[in-house]
């Protein structure tokens, strides 16, 4: 067989290979919120005592504990896989890394800011030393302002946010009587989130990515609010988180007129997992009320991995993995609507669609 013959059968052959290289134009996300994004911050804050770094979270994939709190990724792991890219470091780590030498310059693929426990308003869970929304974003204004991230990224790279569960669930706890009424305390929230928003576009994005809540009175943990039935969710709740989702959305519509370049995608998770909770068999749910992992009713009043903890034999067909938080099989159903769902799910446009923008 002679070479040019040859030369001809490999390069048809390569013609017809896959192409792995990604064809998006995403070199990285930054992601600020609270547990449902946490990639694992609160394990390097020793002053915080919201912790999930212990077992069996993290068992599914990663298997070992990594502050996430859940069995196994996330959405904006599963979002980085989608796009091929490495899976975001958390802050803390990153910046420990840099300081005792181990690497020299923060990660190119952008930085997980989230904290788990804290909200949008300041004083949600302070006392727990999380970091709040505000700090996060002084966080990456500091790496913005001192180069260490790369301002040629920043408008080519997509920004994840999600907050305000923990703000809503303790407006309904028994410590304290609130000063504000539902609908201001919103409002207070939502002015929060716009903040933000000016201030990551200030600070160079473009491609910003805001995921409402889910159905917050629906987690196993509301045995531990006053009157909160057991056997079905917490009607009140759930009315303040859709209004702070209208809200959300809201504000989502007007980043292209209040901010020139800039798109803006409103990820609706909270009618997603209503879906699920809806047709759970669909879903290959057999379990949409109770947590997988913890004790008490509906395995809401301890958290997973503390002692006595109990833990179902079958994490993927349970919605949530413990008291507040999904299964990573939720977190994955999640993160296939937001990439490539329909209007009903994510507007404007999918994920895909803003990860295909030049």
């Amino acid at each position: 067989m002679d070479k040019p013959f040859l030369l001809l059968l490999f390069l048809l052959l390569s013609c017809s290979l896959p192409i792995s290289i990604s064809s998006y134009n995403v070199p990285a996300i930054f992601t600020f919120g609270d547990s449902i994004v946490d990639a694992g911050n609160n394990h390097f804050n020793k002053n915080c005592s919201v912790q999930a770094d212990f077992p069996p979270y993290g068992s599914k994939f990663f298997h070992h504990p990594t502050g996430r709190f859940t069995n196994g990724r996330t959405v904006a792991d599963f979002i980085s896989q989608f796009l091929g890219i490495e899976l975001q470091s958390p802050y803390l780590e990153a910046r420990l890394a840099v300081m005792n030498g181990s690497r020299r310059n923060y990660p190119s693929n952008g930085i997980n800011f989230a904290s788990a426990g804290s909200g949008v308003l300041r004083q949600t869970n302070q006392d727990s030393g999380v970091v709040p929304i505000q700090e996060q974003l002084q966080k990456f204004q500091a790496l913005v302002q001192k180069k260490h991230i790369d301002k040629n990224l920043l408008d080519k790279s997509l920004f994840f946010f999600e907050s305000g569960s923990n703000d809503i669930f303790n407006y309904f706890l028994p410590f304290g009587t609130p000063t504000l009424d539902p609908d201001a305390y919103v409002q207070a929230m939502l002015r929060e989130v716009e903040n933000l928003m000016g201030h990551i576009y200030r600070l160079g994005g473009r491609r910003i990515a805001v995921f409402s809540l889910g159905p917050v009175g629906c987690v196993p943990a509301r045995v531990f609010v006053p009157n909160a039935p057991v056997e079905k969710c917490f009607g009140r709740m759930n009315v303040m988180v859709k209004k702070y989702n209208e809200g959300l959305e809201s504000l989502v519509k007007d980043i292209p007129v209040r901010y020139p370049g800039a798109v803006g995608v409103y990820g609706a998770v909270y009618d997603a997992v209503q879906r699920y909770r809806a047709t759970p068999a669909r879903y290959g749910f057999t379990n949409v009320m109770g947590a997988c992992c913890g004790d008490g009713p509906l395995r809401g009043l301890l958290q997973c991995g503390k002692e006595g903890y109990k833990i179902c034999p079958n994490p993927e067909m349970y919605l949530f993995w413990d008291y507040f938080h999904p299964s990573e099989h939720t977190y994955k159903l999640i993160s296939k609507v937001l990439w490539g769902g329909k209007n009903s799910t994510i507007r404007p446009f999918n994920l895909q669609t803003l990860a295909s923008m030049l």
